[in-house]
């Protein structure tokens, strides 16, 4: 797997041994950079939870975001996660923190321009997460809410001030992005 564009385009990112970890293709991450760039969304800071690899975080940083907080609860990721940043010249734009995606959202308190799940398919709690993100501090105005999720736990189009603003399918992966109201 390598970053598929920006500045650090074509450099390979490591992924864990587990195979627990499914890392988002490069044609569902080029799908979703397509649709954010396509937005007036700032893109300066980013949340990429469920990180796993990283890879969505470092392409975000690679495409121009300033910083980038990474949440995942493996210890093994997380330390693939410092790895990737370190061979992708990013370590010094980004945090990696070792917890529950809900558990980041209830002790982080940066705003966000682009949040980015990539939960396992099978996560029942997506929703759940979702509503808690759209009820909390860490969205700035405008910001995005990317959600790379399977169809077997629908999500709602509404999450408080989150709504639905862009759905797609690619293959069994669709890719569902919200927008926080501006105010």
């Amino acid at each position: 797997m390598r970053v598929a564009g920006g500045s650090a385009r074509g450099i390979e990112l490591r992924a864990p041994s587990s195979r627990k970890v499914r890392p988002a293709t490069g044609l569902v991450r080029e799908a979703i950079f397509s649709m954010i760039e396509s937005s007036d969304c700032a893109c300066d800071t980013v949340l990429d939870l469920f990180a796993g690899t990283g890879a969505l975080g470092i392409e975000a940083l690679s495409r121009g975001a300033s910083w980038a907080d990474f949440i995942d609860r493996n210890h093994e990721c997380c330390t693939i996660i410092k790895q990737n940043l370190a061979s992708t010249h990013f370590a010094d734009r980004a945090g990696v923190h070792c917890a529950s995606a809900s558990r980041a959202v209830e002790m982080l308190e940066r705003h966000y321009d682009v949040v980015l799940l990539d939960p396992p398919y099978d996560e029942p709690s997506t929703d759940t997460l979702l509503s808690h993100i759209g009820a909390s501090t860490l969205l700035a105005p405008g910001a995005l809410v990317v959600v790379s999720h399977g169809n077997r736990h629908p999500l709602s189009d509404t999450h408080g001030d989150v709504s639905i603003w862009k759905k797609r399918r690619y293959g069994d992966s669709h890719i569902f992005i919200y927008r926080k109201e501006e105010q």
